[in-house]
């Protein structure tokens, strides 16, 4: 009985963990709209906000940073999420959730 309960229990850790993944945002930014991103923010000379948290993928932005609508010739692909800007890199952001799921160096 334990082993089936055991079992039984790693199996839902399992599928869980793998629900979890599979939520995952995955975005492909090619290497030349990398660079025209990072030369939109020079140029439209985007203010950086300033965050005391360490900004990764996965991390939830705090509600006091404003997040800003990603411009259209940026691409279909990445036109949902919002943006800001931080050290010097451009970080892509679900809004609903306000979790960082791509950096742009």
């Amino acid at each position: 009985m334990k082993r089936e309960l055991f079992g039984m229990a790693a199996a839902l850790v399992i599928f869980a963990g793998g629900q979890a993944l599979a939520q995952t945002a995955i975005i492909e930014i090619a290497p030349e709209q990398r660079t025209k991103i990072k030369q939109y923010v020079v140029k439209e000379k985007v203010n950086p906000v300033t965050v005391t948290e360490r900004i990764t993928v996965g991390a939830t932005l705090p509600a006091t940073v404003v997040l800003r609508p990603v411009p259209a010739d940026w691409g279909p692909t990445i036109t949902k999420y919002r943006y800001v800007y931080h050290d010097n890199r451009v970080v892509l952001v679900e809004p609903s959730s306000r979790k960082v799921v791509q950096i742009i160096d």
